[in-house]
């Protein structure tokens, strides 16, 4: 098993390439790009190689299991025939993790460690986070060619990679802190490449910090379990706080605390929402489209956003013992997802830039997984997860191809896009088959994760949360549908008709205006687009409107995504500036084929409607309680590798598992667990598949995409006057419309109310201490020295240096003065003065000898 003992290598691979594209990077022929491709491309070989071995490795276990409950039909595989226990319930053989730990640093007598928890989980996400980026880094080359931090930006992307690996196979809370925060990091290098322009500087800034408020919930959260867990985790598995397995088996133990796991799961969910973008503080991720496109592929397909979703799946005991998530119909988790669902899916609709209606879509996906997770479907929002990475970053490298290839840098979908898909044949069928696996349509595979999850809210109480599942299924389809319309659809506008960038010539739209006035816009509610000429009192374009209720961050200039003219390296002949609108070169179109063809057949992973539940095999861990006794946990008739104390010396040999001999019958978690054993996950149940409970959502998903592009064909083909500026004659619609537009307002609550609120007191509060304070202390110290000085100048210089040399002056002077008739010039007087001094010496040599 040497690929799962070495998965360590699958973040340390890009992590050493990062430092190498660094420091050598601008000397190689690609200027570092083939050095962060084949680092990325290394990382995905050696993932592949630990999908495969975990997946004898369930096998190995699931035969055991068979044997040992059985006797019979081992062979045969867990999803045959299951296991039995004596009671009747169905007992699935429970796989270990692979767990390995190295110390990292020691305090004391504590040793703080880096390792590896390889599961099901982290073998999932780990080869959809390296496929993705290795795919964005071969698209990178073409896409960023030319840009003046080309070398920075390859690092940059590698070691975001890395980071979000580091988190996924972190053997503790420790190390998936330290990926988190690598993520962190590199996301607001990567959001702000082009930090030239304010625009950029302000979203990455955001970002970053919109997420360190999350992040606060990230350390209490982490702190809490420590203490608690700590002395459980050393007297019964060798382990300490930070052990993510010793965490999840104290959740389930029966030993912890119902308040303490309440309140480290709000902690922890806090961070969840801040990194993944859920209500309130999704503001930040549709502003990081400031970032160069295959950053936003990255950031919402596979690696940043989707942190906060893998945290409470990582820790779901914690959760679903905290939130009593099995035993309740509504929780905070489930409140979360379902409203972050619903916002982020109506504010797609007032998008113009697509990248910004990509952005909230995923924001609404997240919501969809955060959901699942909040009602029981553990398994279905991991699986959106897997799903979702693959036709979301074909999405936004199809957004990408378009601004690329066809609109002269611009991802207005009003002014610079439209009836592309003859010219870009390939973007075209890609984005749409995409666009299908989001809005949930069978066979695509976001049909297999999204049903489920909303047919698991429904199974296991959670009612309302299935409703609002399915109507984020009807709109999803609707805004996806206006986006494709708008993008490849109808007559070409602006440059995609060769015209210049955002030119007025043959313009269908111009008619729909928005008043900004006092946080009233007025536009087409059905067309929901800023318009080229604003009304009297708006801004102008480019610049960022002032005061209450204004969209600061919507009414900006669409600046070329991978580099702005003169300062970021634009190459304008080299993208068809010269030759009009026309497919992107294979470097664009084969990561785009091939994350189309994820998009197509991931689903059959787990499509119970054709008796397939492979990602359930090979990912959910079985919920069966599991023997601990001097810091061993066994399971019946198997060994359990598990860093567990080796030879009764109380830790695991450095780096290496531990085996121990099974001693008990293993029962599952939602029996009565014997004393002196733990459960490490959940027992979850799973909702029966129908195809009659699925026929809803695709009536509804069908119902979004017709009506949709009814509404689209009518607006945007034939000008229908019932739409067009209703919202200049409609003041319910205008106020509506206004609302949407201006994000809920907030932004201004956040910017003007608690940042406002906040940063103004203190800043007034600094202004004093410095005016009072410091500037007082400082003009004290000066005043001061200023007398210190007067008196220097008064006592010592004046009247003591000054005093001595005037008074030795004048002693002088009255010496000369007195001895001045000594110098006569008579010979006869020298003579006796001489006599004199003679005598005088002569006398004293008599007396002294």
């Amino acid at each position: 098993m040497w690929f799962l003992e070495n998965a360590w290598l699958i973040p340390v691979i890009p992590t050493v390439g990062y430092f190498v594209i660094l420091l050598f990077g601008k000397r190689m022929p690609l200027k570092g790009a083939e050095i962060g491709f084949g680092t990325l491309a290394a990382s995905f070989v050696i993932a592949c190689g630990t999908v495969y071995q975990w997946i004898q490795r369930v096998d190995h276990y699931s035969a055991a299991g068979h044997e040992g409950a059985l006797g019979t039909l081992a062979s045969f595989g867990r999803s045959i025939i299951p296991a039995q226990a004596e009671g009747g319930h169905e007992v699935a053989a429970f796989v270990p993790p692979v767990i390995r730990q190295w110390t990292w640093w020691q305090v004391s007598d504590f040793k703080f460690t880096l390792g590896i928890h390889i599961d099901g989980l982290s073998v999932s996400v780990m080869f959809v986070v390296t496929l993705i980026a290795m795919l964005i880094q071969l698209y990178s080359i073409e896409y960023v060619k030319g840009d003046r931090r080309f070398t920075f930006f390859f690092s940059a992307l590698t070691l975001f990679a890395a980071g979000m690996l580091c988190m996924v196979i972190a053997e503790s809370t420790v190390q998936f802190m330290l990926g988190w925060e690598i993520m962190g990091l590199c996301s607001f290098l990567l959001i702000g490449h082009w930090w030239e322009d304010y625009a950029n500087a302000r979203a990455a800034l955001k970002a970053f910090f919109t997420v360190r408020v999350g992040d606060i919930g990230l350390l209490v959260g982490m702190s809490v379990l420590f203490f608690s867990v700590n002395g459980w985790a050393q007297e019964n598995l060798g382990s300490d706080g930070f052990s993510i397995f010793a965490i999840s088996g104290w959740a389930l133990s029966g030993d912890a605390s119902r308040t303490v796991l309440l309140w480290a799961g709000v902690a922890l969910f806090i961070a969840a929402i801040g990194k993944s973008g859920q209500f309130p503080l999704h503001t930040w991720l549709p502003d990081a489209m400031a970032g160069p496109t295959p950053v936003s592929a990255l950031l919402h397909s596979s690696t940043m956003v989707v942190a906060g979703v893998y945290l409470v799946a990582r820790l779901y005991p914690v959760f679903f013992e905290g939130f009593r998530i099995g035993d309740s119909n509504v929780n905070l988790i489930a409140v979360i997802g379902g409203i972050t669902i619903v916002i982020a899916a109506l504010l797609a609709f007032v998008q113009v830039d697509i990248k910004r209606v990509l952005a909230y879509s995923t924001v609404s996906q997240l919501g969809y997984m955060m959901m699942g997770l909040g009602v029981g479907a553990w398994l279905p929002a991991v699986f959106h997860i897997f799903t979702h990475a693959f036709f979301k970053a074909c999405l936004f490298l199809g957004a990408g191809s378009v601004s690329h290839s066809a609109s002269h840098h611009s991802f207005d979908m009003k002014k610079d896009m439209g009836g592309l898909w003859r010219k870009m044949p390939i973007t075209f069928g890609t984005f749409v088959i995409s666009t299908l696996a989001l809005a949930g349509l069978p066979p695509l595979a976001g049909f297999f994760s999204k049903d489920e999850i909303i047919d698991n809210a429904g199974a296991n109480g959670y009612r309302v949360f299935q409703i609002i599942g399915l109507f984020g299924a009807f709109l999803t389809a609707a805004y996806m549908t206006r986006c494709v319309y708008l993008t490849f659809l109808g007559k070409p506008r602006g440059a995609s008709a060769g015209l210049a960038s955002h030119g007025d010539e043959e313009h269908e739209l111009d008619d729909d205006r928005v008043l900004v006035d006092a946080g009233v816009v007025a536009a087409s509610v059905a067309s929901h687009e800023l318009v080229d000429t604003p009304a009297e009192g708006a801004v102008a374009e480019g610049e960022a409107p002032q005061g209450p209720g204004y969209d600061t961050d919507h009414v900006t200039v669409h600046a070329p995504d991978h580099g702005h003219a003169g300062d970021h390296g634009d190459h304008a002949g080299d993208h068809g500036d010269q030759r009009g609108p026309h497919e992107s070169n294979w470097l664009i179109t084969v990561p785009l084929v091939v994350l189309a063809a994820g998009a197509l057949v991931a689903g059959f992973l787990q499509a119970p409607a054709f008796n397939i539940e492979k990602f359930k095999e090979w990912v959910e861990p079985a919920g069966v309680a599991l023997l601990y006794d001097e810091g061993e946990a066994v399971q019946a008739g198997e060994e359990l590798a598990l860093a567990a104390p080796a030879e009764g010396e109380g830790e695991a040999a450095e780096g290496e598992a531990v085996e121990g001999e099974a001693a008990a019958e293993a029962v599952t978690c939602a029996e009565e667990v014997p004393e002196g054993s733990a459960c490490f996950a959940p027992e979850l149940t799973h909702a029966e598949f129908a195809w009659s409970k699925a026929a809803i959502s695709i009536l509804l998903v069908l119902a979004g995409i017709g009506l949709s592009g009814l509404v689209c064909v009518a607006l945007y083909g034939r000008r229908d006057a019932r739409l067009a500026g209703l919202t200049e004659r409609n003041g319910v619609a205008r106020a509506g419309y206004g609302f949407l537009l201006n994000k809920y307002y907030l932004d201004f609550l956040y910017e003007q109310g608690v940042v406002a609120g906040v940063s103004g007191p203190v800043a007034r509060a600094m202004n004093w201490i410095n005016q009072n304070v410091i500037d007082g202390v400082v003009n004290g110290v000066g005043k001061g020295a200023v007398k210190a000085a007067e008196a220097t100048y008064d006592i010592l210089d004046q009247g003591l240096v000054d005093g001595v040399v005037n008074g030795a002056g004048t002693v002088a002077e009255g010496s000369g003065e007195a001895l001045r008739p000594v110098q006569s010039g008579k010979v006869s007087l020298y003579g006796a003065l001489l006599f004199g001094a003679a005598a005088v010496g002569a006398l004293i040599l008599v007396i002294v000898v």
